[in-house]
Order: structure tokens, then C-alpha cells, then sequence
């Protein structure tokens, strides 16, 4: 029987235990397998933290809860399919898988899906662009255009599928049948609608065949209208050259378009509605108008009427009054004669003073003097100090009357 005090003064392990002898690297690349073997892909909720996005693309975020925390990762491809952008503080449920970075030794939660604890992500998403573009001045009241008063032109940016545009064409039709309707067909729902529309926008806009332009669609979920909150919807709706109504889903339905565009129409039957007029009611208008004129002329005429009559009645010699204003005339016209030609000499005299001034300040008045003016040949300069000239220097001398040439012999 063994002794129990040899026994505690064996060593931890055995000797035949430390046969195997690995290296870092080995011992991570073992953790590694072994918790691809035994972890299977889980939810995990927790709270994002020193949330990052390198110019990979990639999320690089902390996981944590009241007592612990994990590092996460979530690459760029998986990333792309997110409605929402992931912010410190956030709240979020997590699927994805732990696994070791055995380069550093760090263990690692890949996430490969995330959702917003407590409130859908497409409902978060919508909050977030709104409230980035609110702060940019996108939905500004001042930068809002009014509609122009029965266009020549509309057009038009949705499905040729969808019910919308029957809707819409039937109103312009039975409304104003001549005006031109150009529509620029676009995917509404799905992977690459909102590329469709955004691109849709700026065509039409581009070509300048419009002078006001509908965009929507018909009725459907959040899912089916989520194209409509794009930012890049959004940004095309706001760089239109011309005023923007957005139609889409009915009337309890928001968008961000809604918000951007110059105009929000409960449905597409409405924008077609707010875009022309009816022809008969703008008739009965322009009747109404006419009529209204027509009493506002009588009017104005029985007053010229009376006014007239108080006047002649107040006016007892028409052709004594008529000889004194033209005495009046008279006297108006001898006084602004006089004045006139008061004021003409007085300008003649200015004038010759002035002309006599500028004349004794001419440089011909100063060669009629005697004087002469000399120049350097070739240059033209102006000689005005005997150092500027050397001996043998041609020189052009102008006088009063004439020209002449001459060489420098001597200077003092």
C-alpha cells in the first residue's frame, strides 16, 4: 500500500502526462477547433460600444452587458444587407458564432446578422436618415417650390404595372386631355428599385421636357415601399430642377421622399388632382371672374358719372375760367423763358471761362510761348534732364508750328 505523504510529494502531473509539448500557435489553433466543433451558431444580446468602421468596411464593435464583454466583428459583406447603421449605446440582438483569433489570441464574436433590440431595423433605419437629413436642411420649408398653374408638361416616375399610373393618366386625361405626360418607368419594390427611381428622377429632370414631376407608387408594407426611404431617393428628389410631388402608398403612409419633396399627395390619384385643374371648373371661374369685372366696370363708371355731374354743377363759367388759366399759361411761359435764358448765359460764360483755363494749360499754348518740347529718336521719350542724353544722341524737337531733327554735340 502506498504511503499517502509520498503520494502528495508526487508532482502535479505525471510524468508519462507531459509527453506532449505544443507551441503557442498549436495551442491557439486547438481552442480554435475545438470551439468550431462543440459552438454551433447562437443569438446573443448585448449592448454596442467602441463601435468602428476601418476603410475596410468592415464593423469592428464591443458586445457587452452589466458584467462582462466580448469583442465582434461583422465583415463587410454581411454588413451590406444591414437596413440600419449600428451606433454606440445601441441595443441589439446578434447572430453569429464565437471563434478564436489566433493571431492574437482574442476570442471573437462573428456576427453575421444584427438586429435592433426593441424596435424593428427598418423603422430605426427610416428614424436615422430622417433626422441626417432634417439636420442637412432637406426638409426645409423655405427651399419648397410652388406648383406651376397648369403645366404644359407632366411627368411621371413610377411602374408601368402598378394601378397608380392608370389612376393618374385617367385623371391628367378627363382633366386637361392636351397636356403632354411623359412617364420614365422605374421598379418600385425590390433589390435595386431605389437605384431605379433616384436615376429615374434626375433623367427626367435632366431632359427638360417636364415643368412638374410625380413620383410614387401604389399602396403596400413597409417592405414594399422601403425603396421610397433611400438616401439616395432622397437626394435626387432634392436636386430635381423642377418641383417634386411624391405619391406614394396612401394616405397613412410616410416616406422619406414624402418629407423631401416640395409636395406630399395622400395617393397618386391626388398628385394627378393637385397638378392640373378641372377644365370645367376653371370655365365657371373664368365666368364668375367676368361677371365680377363686369359690376366692378358699372360701378366705377355710375361714379365717374356723378363725379362728373357734381363737377359741372360746381363749375359756373366755363369760358372765364378757361381765359384765366390761359393767362396763366402765359405768364408760366414768359417767367420759364427768362429763366432758361438767364440760365443759357450763365453756362456760355462757364463754358468760355473753362475753355480759357484749359487753353493756358495745353501744351500748344506753351510752344506759342517759345518753348519746345524734346524727345529721344528712337524711343519718343520725353528729354527732361540733360543727364538722361549722351553726346551724339539724336533728338526730335517739336514747336509750335513744325519739326525738326538734330544730333547732340555738347551738354552741360
Amino acid at each position: 500500500m502506498n504511503n499517502p505523504r509520498d503520494q502528495a510529494e508526487l508532482p502535479l502531473f505525471a510524468a508519462d502526462q507531459q509527453k506532449i509539448f505544443v507551441t503557442v500557435s498549436e495551442l491557439n489553433q486547438i481552442v480554435k477547433g475545438t470551439l468550431e466543433r462543440e459552438l454551433d451558431g447562437f443569438w446573443v444580446v448585448g449592448e454596442i460600444s467602441n463601435c468602428r468602421v476601418p476603410p475596410s468596411g468592415h464593423l469592428y464593435f464591443t458586445l457587452k452587458d452589466e458584467s462582462s464583454q466580448i469583442g465582434a466583428v461583422m465583415f463587410r459583406r454581411q454588413g451590406l444587407d444591414l437596413a440600419f447603421q449600428p451606433e454606440n449605446g445601441m441595443e441589439v440582438l446578434c447572430f453569429g458564432r464565437v471563434n478564436l483569433y489566433s493571431v492574437r489570441g482574442d476570442l471573437q464574436l462573428y456576427v453575421e446578422t444584427m438586429e435592433p433590440r426593441g424596435q424593428g431595423a427598418l423603422y430605426l433605419a427610416f428614424e436615422q436618415l430622417k433626422k441626417r437629413l432634417g439636420e442637412e436642411g432637406f426638409f426645409a420649408p423655405e427651399r419648397k417650390r410652388p406648383l406651376p398653374f397648369l403645366p404644359r408638361s407632366v411627368g411621371i416616375v413610377t411602374s408601368l404595372q402598378g394601378a397608380a399610373l392608370r389612376d393618374m393618366l385617367r385623371i391628367l386625361g378627363d382633366r386637361f386631355p392636351d397636356r403632354r405626360v411623359v412617364i420614365r418607368p422605374v421598379k418600385v419594390q425590390g433589390e435595386g428599385a431605389a437605384s431605379e427611381i433616384a436615376q429615374g428622377i434626375a433623367e427626367l429632370g435632366q431632359s427638360g421636357m417636364v415643368e412638374v414631376m410625380i413620383v410614387g407608387r401604389g399602396g403596400g408594407s413597409l417592405e414594399d415601399l422601403w425603396a421610397f426611404n433611400e438616401e439616395a431617393v432622397a437626394r435626387a428628389v432634392f436636386a430635381a430642377p423642377v418641383p417634386v410631388i411624391s405619391a406614394v402608398g396612401h394616405e397613412i403612409d410616410f416616406t422619406i421622399a414624402d418629407f423631401v419633396a416640395d409636395h406630399r399627395a395622400p395617393t397618386p390619384t391626388a398628385a394627378a388632382e393637385m397638378v392640373v385643374p378641372r377644365k370645367r371648373e376653371l370655365a365657371e371661374e373664368m365666368e364668375n371672374l367676368e361677371r365680377s369685372l363686369l359690376r366692378a366696370m358699372q360701378a366705377m363708371l355710375e361714379l365717374a358719372r356723378e363725379t362728373g355731374e357734381g363737377l359741372a354743377r360746381r363749375l359756373m363759367d366755363p369760358r372765364r375760367r378757361l381765359r384765366e388759366d390761359q393767362m396763366r399759361v402765359d405768364d408760366l411761359s414768359l417767367s420759364l423763358w427768362r429763366r432758361f435764358r438767364d440760365s443759357l448765359e450763365r453756362f456760355k460764360d462757364r463754358l468760355n471761362h473753362g475753355g480759357e483755363r484749359l487753353n493756358s494749360l495745353s501744351p500748344l499754348a506753351v510752344l506759342e510761348r517759345g518753348y519746345s518740347i524734346a524727345h529721344k529718336i528712337p524711343e519718343g521719350a520725353i528729354v527732361r534732364d540733360s543727364a538722361s542724353i549722351e553726346v551724339g544722341d539724336h533728338l526730335g524737337i517739336t514747336f509750335a508750328h513744325g519739326k525738326s531733327l538734330c544730333r547732340v554735340e555738347e551738354k552741360e
